[in-house]
């Protein structure tokens, strides 16, 4: 019989149907094969967050009527591999408490709850993370929506105005996953009158999916109706959903702020990050962004660098413009602070 060594052994020859997602920067599947690969040091992690690799476990063995979820968070190495001793050491206890028979663990529900209550890389996600991932699995396992989500339908269009506080949390993760370009199309045009209470919380849940250029650009408007309010939370959470849209009109804004010093303080620029880190992936944009982070005092410029060179298509980029700053310029200034202080 072959030895378990890995996520992917366990659930392999566990036989269960897997559902696989990141749950670091945003919610976004992930195949098995990917995650072979990054088991056996072929590749490293795509989303990391933090140093983690984290990621959300949905699955089913045998008969049983609901799935079990593990959130696991791996640790990651300075080139965004796998630090395997961590995993290796939680195969283990699974493998022990399971008697080395995968298969009971479909019987063993309760023995598989308590590991991971028990688990040093078990984490608990953000509401609006969990929300999101119960939306796209239910719809990836094709089963229904939650009974909440009618009652979003028929707020945002218009037939149920003024009654928002009824609105659930996993109704508006399940638009956001299930909705389609018309009703896109009426969120745009609804989206300048939304109370900010809906707002925001529907901006955390677009944050995950991608959206049409017109609602993106109803986004943009409604952010800088926010920053000239003084709203900084609302105007980051318009910013993060937005930079699900198309390219362009993400660049554009991005590219908008960036050019205004007095736009970029420390939470526009980490929400920047967070989730339009894809945006960044451009010659000029990348630097740009960088000094204004250096710029800005209350910053953490080393954790956000950091994290933005564990992504594997931003790494060279980002050291190559931290090495390549002139002496006199506000990442080298930074750089020559971090070298004093140790």
């Amino acid at each position: 019989m072959t030895p378990i060594h890995s996520l992917h052994d366990f659930f392999t020859r566990s036989g269960a149907e897997v559902r696989l997602y990141h749950l670091g920067r945003r919610v976004a599947p992930l195949t098995m094969a990917e995650l072979a690969r990054f088991e056996t040091l072929e590749a490293p992690w795509a989303e990391p967050w933090q140093g983690q690799a984290r990621l959300a476990c949905v699955f089913t063995l045998g008969d049983a009527p609901e799935p079990l979820i593990w959130f696991l968070a791996l640790p990651l190495d300075e080139q965004g591999l796998l630090s395997p001793a961590p995993r290796d050491a939680f195969i283990q206890r699974l493998l022990e408490t399971l008697g080395r028979n995968v298969q009971r663990l479909g019987k063993a529900r309760d023995e598989a709850d308590h590991l991971m209550r028990d688990n040093p890389l078990a984490f608990t996600p953000s509401l609006p993370f969990q929300a999101l991932l119960h939306a796209r699995a239910s719809h990836d396992l094709e089963r229904p929506a939650s009974q909440h989500l009618e009652l979003v339908e028929d707020y945002l269009a218009g037939e149920q105005a003024g009654h928002w506080q009824s609105l659930g949390l996993q109704g508006l993760a399940d638009f956001a996953v299930r909705h389609d370009d018309a009703q896109a199309r009426h969120l745009a045009s609804r989206l300048p009158r939304l109370p900010v209470e809906v707002l925001r919380p529907l901006c955390q849940c677009l944050e995950h999916v991608e959206i049409t250029a017109e609602l993106a650009l109803a986004l943009r408007e409604r952010g800088e109706r926010a920053a000239e309010a003084g709203d900084l939370e609302t105007l980051c959470d318009c910013l993060r959903a937005q930079s699900r849209g198309p390219a362009e009109p993400v660049a554009a804004w991005y590219d908008a702020l960036l050019a205004d010093p007095h736009a970029c303080g420390p939470d526009l620029l980490a929400a920047m990050a967070a989730r339009g880190w894809e945006a960044l992936e451009d010659g000029q944009r990348l630097p740009r962004y960088l000094a204004r982070l250096a710029e800005s005092p209350q910053a953490d410029f080393t954790a956000l660098a950091r994290d933005l060179a564990l992504i594997p298509r931003l790494r060279l980029p980002v050291l190559m413009t931290l090495r390549q700053a002139p002496p006199e310029s506000p990442i080298a200034a930074r750089l020559g602070g971090l070298r004093r202080d140790h």
